[in-house]
């Protein structure tokens, strides 16, 4: 039995420790917050609860999977999962609107051709087909294998760029994700519906690789879940099963160095001066500056372009009653796509931000059937490059996202209760996470620019898992990380992914 140490207490780094301390593994996480959940955080007042980090759960087998791994209770046993139908409504700067169904390509394909004309889901339809490709042919050393020592093999971009025909010149493929919505998907709306999937990860469309396809590909195909009670109930759901399983918490504990000992890991060193040994350490957080013994090369995430974005949000407590038929995820789309673009990845607050509305039908949420919870969020700088701190930045910008929400919500202003504004600036307070940036999902392709430190790090005994880590960013993302990092521990070097 090894005593493994895991820093941090968000989904990746519970995974982890839920399975490995079923391995048979004495597991204590060290959490310098004084709660679980990381990112999954809860926002509570006078009756009315939200979300204040994700809203939906995207590829919920991975969460099956750790609770069919660590114990008897299944996922569903310990929580309510529900489909979202439609799983999203689109709002275009033209005043045409589309709602998608959930995991349904036929219905996505109809619903886009009633809504912007004959053949506009056809071509999604085909440009989602070459996505699966891409799908196929990276699943596995993306998302369900340690990152390679040499990831040159993940470098190459695995979605099959339409060839364009050019008059008396070379044809061209498209090489980015704004790229195929120019070239591929033709009608601007569409290409909006692509960016806007790439922008809601925090990725910059007109950089990210085209395999960005797989973004849009995974949520209508394996569909988006609501889970009662917000998503904070998975967070609650992995705790409780980490506390069944024996491992041990330990909150308000700063990890400020991971120890060495003869070449490999050995511990951990606390900002209160203590110290605990281990034989392995797992790093399920953001490394701070010194906290790492030795220097990582090789993949780290999305620094490469520029800041990396965080979420603003407001959370609104509305009194009237939430009406039938309502949505429960509406994105107003920007009518100024490029300088959106600029802004957010240029260190600026955008004057027209693309603004997604979330209305679920949870009396969980709610005091009574009176009023209505609804969160409005979107994608901005981190705080630094904005001062997130400054409060008329803070009310100015929020009047903006109200004032775009409203276009999904008529009337929205004369129902406000309360308004409460939480910005990167918050993230960073409540996560640690630099500047309360949100790391993204791991791309193949551009030369592995997209990519994430892997699971391995160059200190044998030392692991890490969580967004800032290979596959990155995303829940279902850091539960896989979860089950790399168990994986190599219980099985060695050797391990090559779940069979």
């Amino acid at each position: 039995m090894a005593r493994i140490a895991v820093i941090g207490a968000g989904a990746g780094a519970m995974a982890a420790a839920a399975r490995l301390s079923v391995a048979g593994h004495r597991v204590t996480v060290y959490e310098r917050s004084r709660t679980y959940g990381g990112s999954l955080g809860r926002y509570a007042r006078d009756g009315f609860v939200f979300d204040t980090g994700p809203g939906l759960l995207h590829l919920p087998a991975v969460y099956r999977d750790l609770f069919v791994k660590t114990g008897k209770e299944s996922l569903e046993q310990c929580l309510t999962l529900t489909q979202v139908d439609p799983a999203s409504r689109h709002l275009f700067a033209d005043g045409t609107g589309v709602s998608l169904p959930n995991a349904s390509r036929a219905g996505v394909v109809r619903a886009l051709d009633r809504a912007l004309g004959e053949g506009a889901g056809a071509r999604w339809g085909e440009f989602l087909d070459r996505a699966g490709a891409a799908w196929n042919r990276s699943r596995r050393p993306l998302l369900e294998e340690p990152l390679p020592e040499d990831p040159r093999m993940l470098s190459r971009d695995p979605y099959p760029a339409v060839r364009r025909r050019r008059l008396l010149r070379a044809a061209r493929q498209a090489r980015t994700s704004a790229e195929v919505g120019a070239w591929e998907l033709e009608d601007p709306r569409l290409a909006a519906l692509l960016d806007g999937y790439a922008l809601s990860y925090g990725l910059d469309p007109r950089h990210a690789p085209a395999a960005a396809a797989l973004l849009p590909y995974m949520e209508e195909t394996f569909g988006s879940w609501y889970v009662a009670g917000g998503m904070r109930a998975l967070a609650d759901a992995v705790y409780e099963r980490c506390l069944a399983r024996r491992v041990e918490f330990v909150f308000g504990a700063e990890v400020v160095r991971v120890s060495e000992k003869d070449g490999r890991a050995a511990g951990i060193e606390l900002a209160d001066g203590g110290s605990v040994e281990a034989d392995h350490v797992v790093l399920g957080a953001q490394p701070a500056p010194g906290l790492l013994p030795v220097r990582e090369e090789g993949p780290s995430g999305a620094p490469h372009r520029g800041p990396v974005p965080g979420r603003f949000l407001v959370l609104l407590s509305l009194r009237g009653t939430r009406e039938a038929g309502a949505v429960h995820r509406t994105v107003v789309h920007t009518g100024d796509p490029g300088a959106e673009l600029e802004a957010v990845f240029g260190g600026r607050a955008a004057e027209l931000p693309t603004v997604t509305v979330l209305r679920p039908d949870d009396p969980a949420t709610r005091p009574d059937e009176e009023h209505e919870a609804v969160s409005l969020m979107a994608t901005v700088p981190p705080h630094g490059p904005v001062d997130w701190e400054d409060a008329a930045l803070r009310e100015r910008f929020a009047d903006a996202v109200i004032g775009r929400a409203e276009e999904a919500v008529p009337g929205l202003r004369d129902r406000i209760l309360h308004a409460e504004v939480r910005t990167p600036a918050e993230t960073a307070a409540d996560t640690g996470a630099e500047g309360g940036s949100v790391p993204a999902p791991a791309l193949a392709g551009a030369g592995g620019a997209y990519l994430h430190a892997g699971s391995r790090t160059p200190l044998h005994g030392l692991y890490r898992a969580g967004g800032w880590s290979h596959p990155g960013g995303g829940m279902a993302h850091a539960g896989m990380s979860g089950a790399l990092v168990a994986g190599l521990v219980v099985e060695g070097d050797g391990f090559r992914g779940s069979q």
